[in-house]
């Protein structure tokens, strides 16, 4: 397939990375000579330097015969009217944009805006990304990550283990005589900084940061086995109250049980656009890493603290400030992946990347086939992959154990019309069936290969 990135940013450069390993023909278009240099040096990419809505500039990048046009440019409007020059002038089939501004997202989501006259097949906002992320943390506090796959009946849980891990030395085999009913499965290991899919006979060590994929009536008891406690969060701070802190205080709001939270935001403009968009939601102006501000918002007795701004180092300073205050959880907003080996030593319980969340929303939707969901973990150093087995897969009429799976692929869940199963060797997949696969970079040509999943993008 024939792809065009405009944008040369992480987000662009991550999709061009993992498409281009995927053997499409990928061109990446950016202004900035140098992010296009550096994609072409390093992945596998053709680079145009432009800008992405000039149709002249378009033409130079293949778009008469391109499949696709992904705009994640920086600039709201360069990439709608990208999209526009795409539909109109080289009439490409597929259109993917990346917003930010809540006002077209309003007017887009609304219907305002009709498909003929803003030709846009899938927006992604990462606010809106972002925001369902810091959700998931919340709902699992004890995780330093989590996604929901199945139709929400799965989870994917990012568990620290330490000293007070009653499974610690225990090898992994072992776990499933142990708690047979335990509908849980671990995936992947990072250990030392290293993530692997684990064998059967692997354990589990202090410092080790394990993927878990359970069943969502069993994530509690999952986490009891790992010796994690879940509490109810009922009261929340949040520091930074942009586009990301704004729509995570209003989704706050719109939960059906109450959450009390409190907005804190530096910057006067902001933080007075916040506290008149929210409803039930105290908002402060004030420093974020000021310790007599975080009084004043009763950082003592709140359950958890999510700091979303929009630099790094403040989110993860404030995290910090946040938990010599007394604050049980805290959660950092990190864009640079290199700043999360810190997190440990600094003793922030988890973050969000909201780099890795959009790559993973864009590619669910382009990835091929029947693939239902994607999620990118670490530095695109690995997928889980939820796909429908197609009548042309080598995996369909074939038991687990039968199937030559690559070493760093294992199966976290298998779907059977409404039930979730936990995967076992001689449990046969069928046509139909849902499953998940977490699967190292290097391997998921391969798993989509076993799956049948590269016939159609469409």
């Amino acid at each position: 397939m024939k792809v065009i990135i405009c944008g040369a940013g992480q987000v662009g450069w991550q999709i061009a990375r993992h498409l281009s390993g995927e053997l499409n023909d990928v061109t990446v278009v950016d202004n900035n000579p140098d992010l296009v240099r550096r994609a072409t040096d390093t992945l596998d990419v053709q680079g145009i330097a432009g800008f992405a809505s000039y149709p002249d500039v378009l033409d130079r990048a293949g778009a008469r015969d391109a499949d696709m046009i992904i705009a994640a440019t920086h600039s709201d409007e360069v990439n709608m009217v990208t999209c526009q020059v795409a539909h109109s002038v080289f009439g490409i089939q597929r259109k993917i944009a990346r917003l930010r501004s809540q006002s077209y997202l309003t007017a887009i989501y609304s219907d305002l805006y009709r498909r003929d006259h803003l030709p846009i097949d899938v927006v992604i906002s990462p606010e809106r990304e972002v925001a369902a992320a810091a959700m998931r943390r919340l709902s699992a506090p004890a995780a330093f990550d989590t996604e929901t796959f199945m139709n929400g009946q799965a989870q994917l849980l990012g568990i620290m283990i330490h000293e007070d891990c009653p499974i610690i030395n225990t090898p992994l085999r072992q776990l499933t005589d142990l708690f047979s009913t335990l509908r849980s499965i671990v995936v992947g290991v990072r250990r030392e900084g290293t993530l692997f899919a684990p064998e059967p006979g692997d354990q589990l060590f202090v410092g080790d940061q394990c993927y878990v994929f359970s069943h969502v009536e069993d994530v509690s008891r999952t986490m009891d086995v790992f010796g994690k406690t879940q509490k109810k969060q009922d009261r929340v701070v949040i520091v930074g109250g942009g586009n990301v802190g704004l729509e995570v205080a209003k989704t706050l709001e719109e939960q059906k049980e109450r959450i009390r939270s409190k907005v804190i935001e530096r910057d006067r403009a902001s933080a007075e656009r916040a506290a008149e968009e929210l409803e039930r939601t105290i908002v402060l102006n004030g420093d974020g890493l000021d310790a007599a501000l975080l009084k004043e918002a009763g950082i003592e007795r709140a359950d958890a603290m999510l700091a979303v701004t929009d630099d790094d180092k403040t989110n993860m300073l404030a995290a910090v400030r946040a938990k010599a205050e007394g604050c049980p959880l805290a959660i950092a907003l990190i864009n640079d992946p290199t700043l999360v080996p810190l997190m440990q030593p600094m003793g922030i319980d988890a973050y969000i990347n909201p780099r890795a969340t959009t790559v993973s929303s864009i590619l669910r939707h382009i990835r091929h086939g029947r693939v239902r969901q994607v999620y990118s973990i670490g530095d695109a150093e690995a997928e889980v992959i939820e796909a429908e087995v197609l009548s042309t897969s080598p995996m369909a009429g074939a038991r687990l154990r039968d199937i030559d799976f690559p070493e760093g692929v294992l199966v976290g869940a298998v779907r059977k019309g409404d039930e979730v199963l936990r995967p076992t060797g001689g449990l046969r997949i069928e046509e139909g069936d849902v499953v998940a696969i977490f699967s190292m970079a290097d391997d998921v040509p391969e798993v989509e290969r076993l799956m049948q999943v590269s016939i159609d993008f469409f």
